[in-house]
């Protein structure tokens, strides 16, 4: 299903009192630059350059990330101070459709398995929050330590307070044959399906008529239901509720077909060749045991 393919054994695994000493070393060995020019060279022009002073290139791997239509394989890169992830084209050689996001505004939620869905956790931020899976329990329990321990490294550092707003997670196209908000309209060619971008549900087209600015989301007014355009409305209008930083604007749904997928840009265009396989296991890059029992590749 999944795959953790690389960790590097930097701040996240050592003691706390290790941390600053390996993350020293690493930021300014030439290993870590050439794994972070390796990346870059991966994503190649679709990719913003990576390095950046004090950045480290913690660990990698392949995880199932729950995409609008259906679950899909992105590679993951995990750095210091931000979390990157793309879509594979050629494995270990080629990515594209990249996305960074800051660790200072990620906040982690493990999920609990259900039937085939396993070993999943939800990475939410301000702008976008989407559920992801790892092939095994201990390699999810290792990749939410890695970043968890690097946002409280931040966050420390920084002495800012962690987000207290995250975007709603979007419910899986298949998961909702009919509107969620009316109850009554089956989704077909003609009857598109649009996703609420406050509470993530799947809704129709004259249940989501209504747009609003979601701030952390988009300076734009975005599609809501209707049931959540009257509570964020009626939580404007209360006179006891102090001003939001971003002014919103309220607007009707312009016309033109909004889909609930035209924003979701990794959800598509995924060029993998269909033999290719994703690297198993887990390799630990300063050639000592990693606690797995798995073969040691030393760099």
């Amino acid at each position: 299903m999944t795959h953790f393919s690389h960790l590097y054994r930097v701040s996240v695994l050592c003691k706390l009192n290790k941390n600053s000493i390996m993350v020293d070393r690493l930021v300014n060995s030439e290993a870590n630059a050439r794994r972070i020019a390796m990346v870059e060279n991966c994503f190649g022009s679709s990719g913003q350059p990576l390095a950046e002073q004090g950045r480290v290139l913690v660990g990698e791997g392949v995880l199932t990330k729950m995409c609008r239509k259906k679950p899909k394989a992105r590679q993951f890169f995990l750095f210091n101070d931000i979390l990157v992830y793309g879509n594979i084209v050629i494995n270990k050689k080629k990515y594209n459709k990249q996305h960074v996001i800051p660790l200072e505004e990620v906040k982690l939620e493990s999920l609990k398995d259900e039937g085939q869905y396993r070993n999943g956790w939800l990475i939410r931020t301000a702008s976008k929050s989407f559920a992801v899976y790892a092939a095994t329990a201990t390699e999810k329990e290792e990749w939410m330590a890695h970043i968890e321990k690097c946002i409280e490294d931040l966050l420390r550092k920084s002495g800012k307070q962690p987000p207290s707003e995250h975007a709603a997670v979007w419910v899986p196209d298949n998961e909702a044959a009919i509107c969620m908000h009316c109850k009554k309209t089956q989704f077909t060619v003609l009857n598109r399906r649009h996703h609420c971008r406050k509470c993530g549900s799947v809704v129709c087209g004259p249940c989501s008529s209504k747009r609003y600015v979601l701030r952390g989301q988009s300076e734009k007014p975005l599609r809501v239901c209707l049931q959540c355009y009257d509570e964020l409305t009626r939580d404007r209008a209360r006179p006891a509720q102090p001003p939001a930083p971003m002014k919103a604007e309220i607007t009707g749904a312009g016309s033109g077909g909004d889909s609930s997928g035209d924003d979701d840009s990794d959800d598509d265009d995924d060029r993998v060749q269909p033999d290719q396989k994703h690297d198993e296991g887990f390799t630990s890059y300063n050639g000592v045991k990693n606690g797995f029992g798995n073969k040691v590749t030393t760099v």
